[in-house]
């Protein structure tokens, strides 16, 4: 898409009170321009190579192992540490001290000297110190589980039972996935001139990508070293369908709250894409391809374990709803002429069916969406226009931070929480005001509050003045005018989202990133933390074809349960 014709787009995108919407972004769902796709089909088109260049493991797992990853421009090694942890120490939860692996993603190959300063302090994660080198660290936990159901099958040389796997989907578990210059490793910015990973979280994608395939070399090795000759490996459907879980709590939430340009531009380019679409005439092999991907979804929401029961609710809702949907679909097949008239069809539906919709109609279209993905990347200052007036700032708030001045933060309920980072940790967390000791260091995430505050303040100024010289007079307004001004004249602007009020969801928050990254499977473990899978139904490395049209792995499935799954959901 021309930049004319982009722009022409944004005209009729969908106003951000409906897409900005904490309930619609917390029902989000992977596209094609989530950030695990755009990345294997950049790693597809250009033919990056995997090979391992040391496999160091004793006979229960336990050792090195280093992957080289080539690109056309530069090499990269994935290093692997895997230790033996107690049974009770394994942990999802950041205070964790021990983990079954820790690996970190390196530019360039790893000398003796380098590996031996890596093994000192790969190991201890945030307690350890590493070099600019370094571009991603992290860490995974053993599903230990599925690590024995895989492994006690492949030694006998059967394979496991899938509909025990699909319980979980994955063998190991990520806590947390570093790539941001903690720690002594190297800062994003790094990143702008490498045209492999200067998109956002595309190079700690690809270190979980990388995991996910050592987690199958790692039980395929222990199961032959058990089995002997008669092991066998899982089958590619299955290898397929192994994914690499995550767990991921409060410390993402304020990601969206604190980078609020970068949000704005990656929820426009979904919408340019949507919209792009919805004014197109049907096509229809696609909509019958559409079709598929509701049915693909009805089975995948099925396939979803999770312990949280309004999750459960939700899931088992859409279903129904996918039902009448696609007979809606399929009876004004011959008399609707464009997309618009289609999506027009589930208004009525829960956001998870209209946000699963959405993803359906976007994954059909790759002509409309893919390049939209390499301009997520944007410039996250907030500025002030020169000569703008208290009046034009009030009639900006009116318009586009309506939900913010609607609050009435004299009620308790809506001043509930605050936020503040923890001091062992360095994470967020959230405390209840007025009951919980930190106050004093509230992280300010109270983006509405403070709009409300500037709103109430520019009302008893003149209208006519400048706002240069309110600011002047108002100076602790001068942060949040900035970000009001900014987001006010972007297509998407602010989350809508009063992060202080007492039944505000972190869950919602969650979700929109992860759905971005291209997560699947939400399992919310409470409102404050959830997992998800990464890169489940995604093609093998050995898989990935320049130009080849990969066949969708949105919504995955479980190989070969599709009636029991059915029969499940009913």
């Amino acid at each position: 898409m021309n930049t004319n014709s982009a722009l022409e787009v944004a005209t009729a995108l969908r106003d951000p009170a409906i897409v900005m919407d904490p309930r619609r972004l917390g029902a989000m769902h992977q596209t094609r321009i989530s950030f695990v796709r755009s990345l294997l089909r950049k790693m597809a088109n250009e033919e990056w190579t995997l090979s391992t260049k040391r496999w160091d493991l004793q006979s229960d797992g336990l050792g090195t192992v280093i992957y080289e990853l080539t690109t056309p421009k530069h090499t990269y090694q994935l290093v692997v540490f895997c230790d033996a942890i107690e049974d009770e120490e394994r942990n999802d939860r950041v205070i964790a001290e021990k983990w079954d692996v820790t690996f970190a993603l390196i530019k360039g190959r790893v000398s003796q000297k380098g590996l031996d300063q890596l093994r000192q302090n790969v190991p201890l994660q945030e307690a350890g110190r590493n070099s600019p080198k370094v571009l991603v660290l992290s860490r995974a936990n053993k599903s230990v589980r599925v690590f024995d159901l895989v492994i006690s099958a492949l030694a006998k040389g059967v394979q496991p039972d899938p509909l025990e796997m699909a319980k979980v989907g994955y063998i190991l578990r990520t806590t947390a996935v570093y790539g941001n210059g903690k720690f002594g490793i190297a800062d994003f910015e790094t990143l702008q001139d490498n045209d492999d990973f200067n998109l956002s979280f595309s190079a700690q994608m690809c270190a979980v990508y990388l995991l996910r395939q050592f987690s199958l070399d790692w039980v395929h090795f222990i199961a032959a070293q058990q089995g002997g000759d008669q092991a066998t490996t899982l089958m590619p459907a299955l290898q397929r369908y192994i994914g690499i879980g995550n767990a991921t709590g409060l410390g993402m939430a304020p990601f969206l709250i604190t980078h609020p340009r970068v949000v704005a531009q990656w929820i426009t380019q979904r919408e340019i894409a949507f919209a792009t679409i919805l004014a197109m005439p049907i096509d229809v092999e696609r909509l019958h391809g559409v079709c598929q991907l509701l049915e693909k979804a009805k089975i995948h929401l099925c396939q979803v374990t999770t312990i949280d029961e309004q999750q459960r609710t939700l899931n088992q809702h859409s279903v129904s709803e996918l039902n009448d949907l696609i007979l809606r679909v399929q009876d004004n097949a011959e008399s609707a002429t464009r997309w618009s008239e289609i999506y027009a069809l589930c208004a009525e539906c829960s956001f998870e069916t209209q946000e699963i919709f959405f993803s359906s109609i976007m994954e059909l279209h790759p002509e409309q969406v893919d390049a939209l993905a390499d301009d997520m990347n944007c410039d996250p200052s907030l500025s002030l226009t020169p000569g703008a007036t208290v009046s034009e700032m009030i009639s900006l708030i009116e318009t586009r931070y309506q939900w913010a001045i609607n609050i009435d933060f004299s009620e308790p309920d809506n001043q509930y929480w605050f936020w503040y980072r923890s001091v062992d940790k360095e994470e967020p967390r959230l405390a209840v005001r007025g009951e919980e000791p930190g106050e004093e260091n509230e992280l300010a995430l109270d983006i509405a509050r403070q709009v409300s505050r500037l709103y109430s303040t520019l009302q008893d100024s003149n209208g006519e003045g400048s706002l240069a010289q309110f600011l002047l007079i108002h100076p602790k307004l001068r942060t949040i005018a900035r970000r009001v001004w900014t987001l006010g004249n972007v297509p998407m602007g602010d989350i809508q989202i009063n992060a202080l009020a007492r039944d505000m969801l972190p869950i919602h928050l969650l979700r929109c990133k992860l759905s971005m990254f291209g997560a699947t499977k939400f399992d919310p473990r409470s409102a404050r933390w959830v997992r998800v899978t990464l890169f489940q139904g995604a093609p093998l490395f050995t898989d990935l074809k320049p130009n080849h049209e990969e066949e969708s792995w949105l919504f995955p499935l479980l190989p070969n349960t599709v009636a029991s799954n059915e029969e499940r959901c009913q």
